[in-house]
């Protein structure tokens, strides 16, 4: 079993890392960079996209031999499923190009995501049961360790279009994330690998999600060494969604673990909120990019390029593990101390960004 898990994590970690430096020529063959022409840029030269479909290509190319060897087939997860995935991960792949090419407008690019939102969901990729986090008792299948009392939806549309919202959700916060160098691809590896050591507690041996998080895991890693600053290229448009992508979809397949999806991934999304609702009351478009992400604050406070994404690793690492130890009811508390941590660093990096400018 322990094999199994080695080859399907370093096959998509070599053939990543091998294939980026190959992407990155292609992508400075045909000038698909991203040029430091804005403010928000924190570059200063032109840096190549499509690192994504180096990432996405890996990730598919394992899956694929894996299912061809046999190690998917673990009775939970359905052929349908893998299917939703790898249909999932190609439309991005496809919009992602696309964007880093001929940077379509916000409307045009947000096709994409919807359609692999709708492509994972129809393939059977959606939440069937929540739970109460604050009344003990048995799951529905009658693991009770850390399950709570369950409310069955799949008798209403309520649960496929949770599910679409989740995913696409989580496509946005890691494309909204996606600021500095190695940021999305290093929160998207803890958060794999939080999912994985979760599927060793509920799924079978040597399950189908636990492999999928890990040749996600992997595949980000390979690009990692590409990617952290200073990057040599970037995931551009398909991998930063893609990553949002597979962490919302583990998350429903790994049991529904969304409240640790949450605690990993909640600092983004809480400044993915808070930056939606001041472009909002300030009448702007919410696709309007400025500097006021929390990274960017972060940098503009005097931070290193490294040690904000660094801080930020390490804040996602530290709420990912304890979601492994708590409780549901635990949990909701973990993400309200979350929400707090949030508003510490972005008071602290505004205070000192302000002593620093006046």
């Amino acid at each position: 079993m322990h094999i199994v898990y080695g080859v399907a994590f370093l096959a998509a970690f070599i053939l990543s890392s091998l294939l980026t430096p190959r992407i990155k020529r292609l992508a400075l063959k045909y000038k698909i960079v991203d040029n430091p022409s804005k403010e928000r840029k924190i570059h200063t030269s032109p840096i190549p996209l499509l690192g994504g479909a180096s990432v996405i290509i890996s990730f598919l190319s394992v899956v694929a031999v894996s299912s061809a060897v046999g190690w998917m087939n673990d009775g939970i997860i359905e052929v349908g499923q893998i299917v939703g995935i790898v249909l999932g991960s190609c439309v991005l792949m496809i919009g992602g190009y696309l964007d880093d090419k001929y940077e379509l407008s916000p409307g045009k690019s947000f096709m994409f995501p919807v359609l692999a939102s709708l492509v994972a969901v129809m393939s059977g990729i959606a939440i069937k049961y929540v739970t109460n986090p604050f009344i003990a008792g048995s799951g529905p299948y009658g693991r009770a360790l850390f399950y709570f009392e369950w409310v069955d939806l799949s008798f209403i549309s309520f649960a496929g279009l949770f599910s679409f919202l989740w995913i696409l959700g989580m496509i946005y916060t890691t494309k909204f994330l996606d600021g500095l160098d190695g940021l999305v691809t290093g929160i998207g590896s803890i958060g794999a690998i939080i999912l994985f050591i979760v599927s060793l507690f509920w799924d079978v041996p040597m399950s189908a999600t636990s492999i999928l998080c890990l040749i996600m895991t992997g595949s980000l890693l390979g690009f990692l060494i590409y990617n952290f600053h200073p990057a040599k290229i970037f995931l551009g448009e398909g991998g930063a969604t893609w990553v949002g992508f597979m962490l919302g979809v583990l998350a429903i397949i790994s049991g529904g673990k969304i409240a640790t999806a949450l605690l990993v991934m909640g600092l983004p999304i809480l400044d993915v909120v808070w930056s939606i609702t001041r472009r909002l009351v300030a009448g702007k478009h919410i696709y309007t990019a400025d500097r006021k992400h929390l990274h960017f604050r972060l940098l503009d406070s005097g931070l290193s390029h490294r040690k904000t994404v660094l801080l930020l690793y390490l804040v996602s690492l530290i709420f990912g593990v304890s979601s492994l130890f708590l409780q549901s009811s635990d949990k909701v508390i973990a993400l309200g101390i979350l929400m707090v941590v949030m508003i510490i660093l972005a008071t602290a990096s505004v205070v000192v960004y302000k002593r620093k400018n006046t």
